[in-house]
């Protein structure tokens, strides 16, 4: 299959059904040896290092392997912070659902009503876009077609969030709104817009004020159009298309051609205490809550809500967060559903399959324990899907 292709129509009315949705206190014990072991794999299949921290019931588990950076040979830690590509879409639609609370907001209702004239189709809802229902095309299936190329062309680029929407606009839009399940950065460009609309701040404000402060996020920044990771962080490694190309250090560049949809920095111990507080019920109302975990089929493993995707695991245990792909960077952050037991897990490379793969085994370890059976490999179809070579898909 192509670079950036997507899976086929699915109908709103076909809603996933969750595996168990356990409470973290009846989960398996994690299996912290096999985890070590998926982070050597990952390693071993090309990424400079990996590294994982699992929070339960106030109990925290680490496991690093490999090295920071490249050039000095510093041992990767736990501690180091780093870009989590994707994962900075569940922090943008928090901020639109806690809008959605102080009735300043309306998911049902069309984007145009809140920035009139940014889209051609008045039926696009707020809705649509934080599910990736809206048909909009994602601009980076073109600016990214050629990984290592794509990417030094924007490296240190800034753009508006118009100029990245009009880049969609170009191409024909993949279907009609809420018709079907399309994932496309471009939805979380407007979710940016939105924000800063309706708050008055920038993301970056609205963030802050909203999240990273309440929280006491403190590893957690969004810097566009800064390009260096702020205090101790690890180094990203971008793999080339060529076989047996050189690794190329992606870790400094602006993410602008991604921001809202993409640009947070953070650490394994802040993902954690996010996704824990937010599955927990402290971000947003418990109807919210709700409307973000109500979700339409990605495949037979996965499915995606507003903001929020759902992995069914081997063990028949559902957990839900996001996962993030930036230059360098794959990102695995994912709780209970009561947000009591949470992963946090990195690779320090991109645009390699494999890794990607042998990440997902991280998930089994930290909930399935010994009772995981070997994740399956993940198809052609949902690789490309969830993270097309060097996008920011998932």
């Amino acid at each position: 299959m192509a670079k950036g292709a997507v899976l086929g129509t699915l109908t709103l009315s076909l809603l996933a059904v969750p595996a168990q949705a356990a409470p973290a206190d009846s989960l398996p014990k994690p299996d912290v040896t096999a985890l070590r072991g998926v982070l050597r794999t990952a390693v071993q299949q090309g990424a400079p290092g990996a590294m994982a921290r699992i929070a339960d019931h106030g109990k925290v588990r680490t496991a690093a392997v490999g090295v920071a950076d490249r050039t000095t040979g510093r041992d990767l830690s736990t501690v180091d912070r780093f870009r989590i590509g994707s994962v900075t879409k569940t922090f943008s639609a928090v901020v639109l659902l806690q809008l959605a609370d102080e009735k300043k907001l309306d998911l049902d209702a069309s984007v145009d009503h809140y920035l009139p004239g940014l889209l051609p189709d008045r039926h696009i809802t707020v809705r649509h876009v934080l599910g990736h229902r809206s048909g909009l095309y994602d601009y980076t299936n073109d600016m990214f077609a050629k990984t290592v190329p794509g990417f030094e062309a924007v490296r240190t680029k800034v753009f508006t969030y118009r100029q990245l929407v009009d880049r969609s606009l170009r191409h024909a839009r993949t279907d009609k709104p809420g018709a079907a399940y399309s994932y496309s950065n471009t939805n979380f460009v407007v979710a940016g817009l939105l924000i800063e609309k309706l708050t008055g701040h920038s993301v970056q404000k609205a963030y802050e004020n909203r999240i990273f402060k309440p929280l006491k996020l403190r590893d957690t920044f969004y810097l566009h159009p800064g390009t260096k990771i702020p205090g101790r962080h690890t180094r990203g490694y971008l793999t080339p298309d060529q076989a047996g190309a050189k690794l190329v250090d992606s870790t400094e560049q602006t993410v602008s051609w991604a921001q809202s949809a993409g640009a947070i920095i953070s650490s394994t111990r802040d993902l954690d205490t996010f996704l824990s507080a937010l599955l927990g019920g402290r971000l947003t109302s418990a109807a919210k809550l709700r409307q973000m975990e109500r979700m339409i089929p990605v495949n037979s493993t996965q499915a995606y809500g507003l903001g929020l995707r759902r992995r069914d695991l081997s063990c028949g245990i559902s957990v839900y967060g996001h996962t993030g792909a930036v230059q360098g960077y794959y990102t695995y952050a994912f709780a209970s559903k009561d947000g009591r037991r949470s992963l946090a897990a990195l690779a320090t490379t991109s645009n390699n399959g494999e890794v990607l793969n042998t990440m997902l085994g991280t998930l089994e370890s930290a909930f399935c324990g010994k009772r995981a059976t070997s994740p399956r490999a993940v198809t052609t179809v949902e690789r490309y899907e969830d993270v097309a070579p060097g996008v920011v898909r998932n």
